[in-house]
């Protein structure tokens, strides 16, 4: 048996753990939410984060990224949301009273109907922080028929560094289960044909998904992200067809020792 001494530094530990992890989404979140970066606005938009191996904070519904409070975050059980994902036919009401059973404080808000996917996400290894956005930057490209275009190639170095050698690419999707069930097939054909875990996701119509080790790297995929959106929209306007980097240049980039120094020094 633990002696008082033990049990007061293990609860100590404990503790400081879980406010690092909410000071952490909570800054991230306020990144994300800044106004000028135009990522999303109102309630749109949503962030998670590990607090230990059967809980994650999620961003409550409703709630505004740019002034997220504790009070705007919900803490789920992985376990009340992850076996979702396997059936069919649940009515919205069925969903919505799930997610308020995932609730590790039951008088928290309820959580984002988005909480599904963020916890099937946050069981991918090395993801301790997910950001959903809605840049408007991006969007011009998913709501056109060029997302998949996008999502699929590289335009510059820097854009494989912080985003990976693609995107994950969904197809619209109904918000909710469905979306969470698409995003996980996507995310498993991703890893089985790349062998590699994504950095970024992203769904057609709707915005993007980024996730990492770190917040740092979360913000840095989507600001990325943003940027790749902008020049491969300016690429289409000033040539017709942006001009990709080749199969062998991205695996060139992603595979060179300077550049995982560079990400491990960022916290990529």
């Amino acid at each position: 048996m633990w002696n008082l001494r033990a049990k007061n530094a293990f609860l100590q530990l404990l503790m400081t753990g879980t406010t690092s992890s909410l000071a952490r989404i909570l800054d991230l979140s306020h990144q994300l939410g800044r106004e000028e970066r135009k990522l999303a606005i109102l309630g749109e938009g949503n962030t998670s984060t590990r607090t230990g191996p059967k809980t994650f904070l999620v961003k409550a519904s409703g709630s505004n990224l740019g002034s997220l409070s504790k009070n705007g975050l919900s803490e789920c059980y992985f376990d009340k949301l992850l076996p979702i994902l396997d059936k069919k036919g649940l009515s919205d009401k069925a969903i919505d009273d799930l997610l308020f059973a995932s609730r590790a404080d039951s008088q928290a808000k309820k959580p984002s109907v988005e909480a599904i996917f963020h916890a099937y996400l946050l069981t991918l290894p090395g993801v301790e922080f997910v950001g959903h956005t809605h840049p408007v930057a991006v969007n011009q490209i998913l709501c056109s028929k060029n997302a998949k275009l996008f999502a699929r190639n590289r335009l510059f170095p820097d854009e494989i560094v912080c985003c990976g050698v693609e995107s994950v690419f969904v197809p619209y999707t109904d918000p909710g289960l469905k979306l969470g069930q698409a995003i996980k097939a996507a995310v498993e054909a991703y890893i089985k044909r790349l062998s590699r875990a994504p950095r970024v996701i992203l769904l057609e119509s709707h915005g993007l998904i980024a996730i990492g080790p770190s917040p740092e790297a979360v913000l840095a995929a989507t600001l990325m992200a943003v940027k790749s959106a902008e020049i491969f929209t300016g690429a289409c306007v000033n040539s017709g067809k942006p001009k990709f980097l080749t199969p062998a240049q991205i695996t060139r980039i992603a595979g060179r020792p300077d550049e995982h120094y560079r990400q491990k020094a960022l916290g990529l």
